[in-house]
């Protein structure tokens, strides 16, 4: 949620025009993510989330804003995008796609604690049963293709060590098949800061621009990897346990599954310490722009390479 296209007052002003939304009170950018420009929108109507999408087009964002609206429809705490005065969801703002929703209540937690990390993983579990139901899909953008192709372009430009340690966790990839596994809508980023709470209550998931049709397994590692390890690649167990637990109780994992499943939690390493070497070698312009660290996931890779995480 970094800012990289600048909306000025009067152009905000003047977009907002379609929309029932009221007058203005206030807008600023917000400094957090790498994807996509967002901005927290005040009006005497209620408070909002203006999106530009810098990487998507318009024939992606109708599957996203489609599920979107699906999971609200259906109880799932996710923003539902605003149409406007005639009824569109997706609309233009400086040249780049927009989209506006309402801001949810709640913050995202830093350092979640035992009871936040429970919540996580059993709304993950709702997604995956409520998502079942919606009609549409997306191939996953940043799946075993990319990894490959993006392992493969960024090999120049990494250290010796760094270059053995990718290409020998490809080779072992090889012997997974995400594909194979049970499969439905994911949300591919389910981060901390994609989660917002009061309190310990869980009140929003947000940013589902990287949701996709994979497979269901896949995303709970990249969930208990981001939640249940430090910047240190230390793992918390408890916490893991209390995620991994809550999220059974919504949809039990197959034997399959569980076989799989320290392949997959490396995939999912392997996944985000490539997209954010890639971000830090190929750094992208933006007024507000958050590049993260790279080797957090080199640790987590690490540790999943010489440790076991069990599944339940």
């Amino acid at each position: 949620m970094s800012v990289f296209t600048k909306v000025s007052h009067p152009e905000l002003l003047d977009f907002l025009q379609q929309y029932p939304v009221g007058e203005v009170i206030g807008f600023q950018g917000i400094g957090e993510g790498v994807e996509n420009t967002n901005y927290f929108v005040d009006t005497d109507d209620g408070r909002w989330v203006l999106t530009l999408f810098e990487r998507l087009n318009y024939d992606d964002l109708p599957f996203f804003l489609g599920l979107m609206e699906h999971l609200a429809a259906h109880g799932f705490p996710s923003a539902a995008p605003l149409h406007t005065n005639d009824g569109k969801n997706l609309v233009t703002l400086n040249g780049k796609p927009a989209a506006m929703v309402r801001r949810l209540v709640g913050q995202s937690v830093l350092f979640p604690n035992l009871e936040q990390a429970r919540a996580t993983g059993g709304v993950l579990g709702q997604l995956h049963r409520v998502a079942a139901t919606f009609k549409g899909g997306a191939d996953n953008a940043r799946g075993t293709a990319w990894r490959l192709q993006t392992a493969q372009e960024l090999m120049p430009h990494l250290a010796e060590d760094a270059r053995a340690l990718i290409a020998s966790e490809l080779d072992a990839q090889k012997a997974l098949a995400l594909d194979a596994l049970p499969q439905g809508i994911v949300h591919a980023d389910l981060f901390r800061d994609n989660v917002l709470f009061v309190d310990d209550r869980l009140t929003g998931v947000i940013d589902f621009y990287y949701a996709c049709r994979d497979s269901l397994l896949y995303d709970l590692a990249i969930t208990v990897n981001d939640w249940c390890f430090d910047t240190h690649g230390q793992l918390n167990r408890a916490r893991s346990d209390a995620m991994i637990a809550a999220y059974i109780a919504e949809r039990q994992p197959t034997a399959a599954e569980a076989q799989a499943w320290r392949l997959v939690l490396r995939a999912a390493a392997l996944r985000f310490y490539l997209s954010r070497l890639q971000d830090w070698v190929h750094p992208r312009a933006g007024g507000l722009v958050h590049v993260k660290d790279p080797d957090a996931y080199r640790r987590i890779l690490e540790y999943h390479r010489s440790d076991v995480l069990p599944l339940g």
